[in-house]
Formats: structure tokens, C-alpha cells, sequence
């Protein structure tokens, strides 16, 4: 069970360094979006579209944002589904 947890961290990690860029991820990015990961793992979306979804949602949230990434999409409906539709998200 940790090893396939692990896994995720690293992909989620090396996601987000992807998409973000080096200036932009950092261990807080990865950690937000691992999160996100976790909060919708049963939204029936392969984990390759969750962290291509939530890196999204984290490169559009402020460096400065307290909220986690699930928090903060339930007030920026626009940006939910710009990064639903980056991802190839079914059924939002």
C-alpha cells in the first residue's frame, strides 16, 4: 500500500515541477496537490486527469492562497472548469 501511495507523490511532484516550472513548484505546490489528488480520487477520473486537474487549479491559485485547491475551486467556478476541460475531465 505505500509503495503505490508513493508512486502518486512522485507523479504529482514531477507533475507539478513540470507544469509550474522550476521558478513556480516548490514542496508547498506538491503537497497542495497531492491533496487534491486525494480529495477527488473517487470522482471516477484516471489519476492522470486528477493531477493534470489539480496542478491546473494550483497554477491559477495566488502563492499567497490558505485554502486548499478543493476550497478554493468551490468559489472560482470559471477556473474549475477551464482546468476541468485542460484535463480532459468527463462529466463536469
Amino acid at each position: 500500500m505505500k509503495l503505490p501511495m508513493l508512486t502518486l507523490v512522485a507523479a504529482v511532484a514531477l507533475s507539478v515541477a513540470m507544469a509550474g516550472g522550476p521558478a513556480r513548484a516548490d514542496a508547498d505546490d506538491a503537497k497542495w496537490v497531492a491533496q487534491c489528488v486525494r480529495d477527488n480520487k473517487d470522482e471516477g477520473q484516471t489519476v492522470e486527469v486528477i493531477t493534470t486537474y489539480c496542478t491546473c487549479m494550483n497554477n491559477k491559485m495566488s502563492s499567497n492562497e490558505t485554502r486548499s485547491i478543493t476550497q478554493w475551486e468551490k468559489a472560482n467556478k470559471r477556473e474549475m472548469e477551464a482546468c476541468s476541460t485542460q484535463a480532459g475531465w468527463k462529466g463536469r
